[in-house]
């Protein structure tokens, strides 16, 4: 049964002056994504495959998780659109039991409520949340999902 894990990047910098695509995390930001990369380990969920936003506060969340995983840095992703990340999820190698998705709100919330049916009512930044999904990653569809558990930095 293949899950997926859907992580919102961690807390990052203010805007002011730079461009969104370049925001880095601030001091919170980087203690949360080290942290969340020990939950992944203490509870078996490291992943096999990581599909992650271009955006630089994604790449650093994803560095800080240190998880040994093939990744795909997807430019869509940033783009913050949930059906285009229902596609990218699709198209994963069947020779994934866990992917992980690294992106962006309100598109990362979406997902997890269209996959499962179901999601928290906020999904603040380094929020992750574990589905389970039945068949093969081709079959990834809504509602197929069943949401396992959800994790937040302050869990």
């Amino acid at each position: 049964m293949p899950t997926l894990i859907v992580l919102r990047h961690a807390k990052a910098v203010a805007g002011l002056g730079i461009p969104d695509i370049d925001r880095t995390l601030n001091d919170r930001g980087r203690r949360d994504a080290a942290a969340t990369g020990e939950w992944l380990r203490a509870n078996d969920l490291v992943p096999d495959s990581v599909l992650c936003s271009t955006a630089a506060r994604t790449r650093e969340t994803l560095a800080l998780l240190d998880v040994d995983a093939e990744v795909s840095f997807e430019s869509g992703i940033y783009d913050n659109d949930a059906d285009e990340l229902l596609d990218l999820v699709a198209r994963s190698s069947d020779d994934a039991e866990r992917v992980l998705l690294v992106g962006h709100n309100p598109s990362v919330h979406q997902i997890v409520h269209d996959l499962a049916g179901e999601a928290p009512d906020a999904f603040p930044t380094c929020a992750l949340a574990v589905i389970d999904l039945p068949g093969a990653w081709t079959g990834v569809r809504p509602g197929a999902g069943t949401l396992r558990t959800v994790r937040t930095p302050k869990d």
